[in-house]
Formats: structure tokens, sequence, C-alpha cells
């Protein structure tokens, strides 16, 4: 009889424990720096800033509760991408991993500075199997746009080359 009272509240305690748990705030609801990149949620027209032409189309979306933000881009020439985007605890540094239609692939984590996001890693070129760091910049601008920065390091000049210069520009009202 003892040991079938200890096995119940063995039993008891876990399952009471699981249900505490539950009923917690998850991380990504009570962590602000889960919401470090709400400012790039939206749907986007996203013109070079080079020419003021129009690269494509961009549509940014909290997934999984707030844990996580989804890119779906569109180029204007057809060329389509996708990335995840997530803030991790442990680590307290942002990730994104982006997929271009099978050419490249990029992995990039870091985290906001001075209020703009800086994501450093690698980028994968699929078609002639390289690699380089590459870095980017997400920047809000006071006018509700945002500047996306990306630079590629170049290691035959050591110097880091423009890879992308985009402003985007809202075409839904801020979420």
């Amino acid at each position: 009889m003892i040991k079938i009272l200890a096995v119940s509240i063995a039993a008891f305690t876990l399952l009471s424990s699981s249900v505490n748990a539950q009923n917690q705030p998850q991380p990504c609801q009570s962590d602000p720096h889960f919401r470090d990149f709400d400012f790039w949620l939206g749907n986007w027209e996203v013109k070079s800033r080079a020419n003021g032409k129009v690269a494509g189309n961009n549509s940014i979306t909290s997934i999984e509760n707030g844990c996580a933000v989804f890119e779906s881009w569109k180029s204007a020439t057809g060329g389509t991408g996708i990335s995840t985007n997530h803030y991790n605890p442990l680590t307290k540094k942002w990730r994104q991993v982006w997929l271009s239609a099978g050419s490249y692939s990029i992995d990039i984590e870091g985290g906001l500075e001075n209020g703009a996001m800086h994501l450093v890693g690698h980028i994968w070129y699929y078609t002639n199997n390289t690699s380089f760091p590459i870095r980017g910049t997400w920047t809000p601008n006071e006018d509700g746009t945002v500047r996306q920065l990306f630079e590629q390091y170049n290691p035959s000049t050591e110097k880091w080359d423009l890879w992308f210069d985009g402003i985007y520009t809202r075409m839904d009202k801020a979420e």
C-alpha cells in the first residue's frame, strides 16, 4: 500500500508540474527580445537604393504564437525565397535561415544593436559550391520604411562588398 501511495504521489507531482508548466507564459510571450524584429512585420514593396527600381515584394509574418518570424520573398523577375527567424533565449541571439529556390542559402545570427538588427554568418552558393561570410542589417527609419543592407566578404580584396541594399516600403498598415 505504501509503495502504491508513493507511486501515486510521484505521478501526481509529475502531472501537477506539467500542468503548472503549461499554465506558465511561454518564453516568447514573456521575453521582450522575441519582439526585437517586429518592426519588420508586414507586406512590403522593396526597391533598390542604387536605382530606385522595384526589386520585389516581401511578406513578413509572425508565426508560432509570436515565437518566430517567417519571410516570403518574390523578386520582380520571378525569383523566390523564404526565411525563418527566431530568438534563442539561451544564446541570446537572433538567427535567420534563408533558402532561395535551390541556388543558395544563408545562415546568420546576431541581434539588435542601436535599434537595428545585425546578423552575420555565411552564404552558400550551391551552383558553384562556394561559401563566403555575409552580414545583414535591417534598420527601421523614422518614415516607417526599413533599410535592408547585405554585404559579402571578398577574400580576394579582403573587403566587404555590397550584396544588396534595399528600402522596404509598407504596402499595408503596421501589424
